[in-house]
């Protein structure tokens, strides 16, 4: 198997085949991110993804679902996207869901007919990195796209009939404002209606951007306490009849996982009674986090 650099995939993919069609992030500019910062984005040969699609069969015998790595592969053009699915149901016919990472743009980048072919061809379950429904937090974080643009996008993904599983990041917008940030991502959320809401707590790691703005001064990180508040009250606006929520990012001071509406008091219970029950000097630092 050819894997360049360090591979990653998102929790729910933990045993879902990964095939490596792009190295690195197309965008790779992200304030927060050092992830691909050691690899040059290239596209992978369909000689080689064919070569690693075999050995995977070996390995797997039966795979219904393959994830498609690094960075984001929907950046791939429709066209390559829909040769690399047809390599995939050559050698495991069983293969119903190809999903990967995609970003906003990626999206964007793709025409109505493009995503229809796409979605009838066995890509679904898109992992979206949002990160906020703020666009100060999203100018911060150098997403490259606005929340109105992220809106549009996932209106169009629910079109079609694509799910998607979003990705935000708790704490982002720094101290002070992590109240009216959970306000704007719920409200995000509600109108985007994802399949399956994954909060990670912002990590800021050396000589990244977001690193630099701290150190000179320009951005201030949230407290534990403030990170806490921030997701007790996302999931208490949070209004979907039916949503995954998946809190149990390494990088959270407490894990939490299940479903809203049905696990939202046991989340905010959950959430208050590490509020209640910590250490004020704890609580009230800005905790040292990795993505590890």
């Amino acid at each position: 198997m050819k894997y360049t650099g360090t591979t990653y995939r998102p929790p729910p993919e933990a045993f879902t085949p990964l095939l490596q069609v792009t190295a690195g992030c197309a965008h790779n500019r992200c304030s927060f991110c050092d992830m691909y910062r050691d690899v040059q984005f290239a596209v992978e040969t369909l000689e080689q993804i064919e070569r690693d699609i075999i050995e995977l069969k070996l390995m797997h015998f039966r795979m219904p679902r393959v994830y498609l790595v690094n960075g984001d592969p929907f950046v791939l053009r429709a066209e390559r996207l829909l040769e690399v699915v047809e390599l995939i149901k050559k050698h495991a016919p069983e293969c119903e869901t190809v999903s990967m990472y995609a970003s906003i743009s990626n999206i964007m980048s793709k025409s109505d007919d493009e995503l229809i072919q796409l979605r009838a061809a066995g890509i679904n379950d898109l992992y979206v990195g949002v990160e906020s429904g703020w666009d100060k937090v999203l100018n911060l974080m150098n997403k490259g796209h606005t929340a109105e643009e992220a809106y549009s996008q996932m209106e169009r993904l629910n079109r079609f009939g694509i799910n998607h599983r979003d990705m935000y990041i708790l704490g982002g917008a720094g101290t002070g404002n992590g109240i009216e940030n959970a306000r704007k991502n719920a409200a995000f959320i509600n109108r985007t209606k994802p399949q399956m809401i994954w909060f990670g707590s912002l990590t800021i790691t050396k000589d990244t951007d977001l690193w630099h703005e701290r150190e000179n001064g320009n951005f201030q990180e949230a407290t534990a306490r403030e990170i806490l508040e921030e997701e007790v009250e996302v999931i208490s606006l949070i209004e979907l009849d039916d949503v995954v929520f998946l809190g149990n990012h390494p990088t959270n001071t407490v894990s939490i996982s299940g479903n809203i509406p049905a696990d939202r008091d046991h989340f905010i219970g959950t959430l208050q009674q590490a509020l209640d029950s910590g250490n004020a000097g704890d609580l009230d630092r800005v905790h040292v986090r990795s993505m590890i």
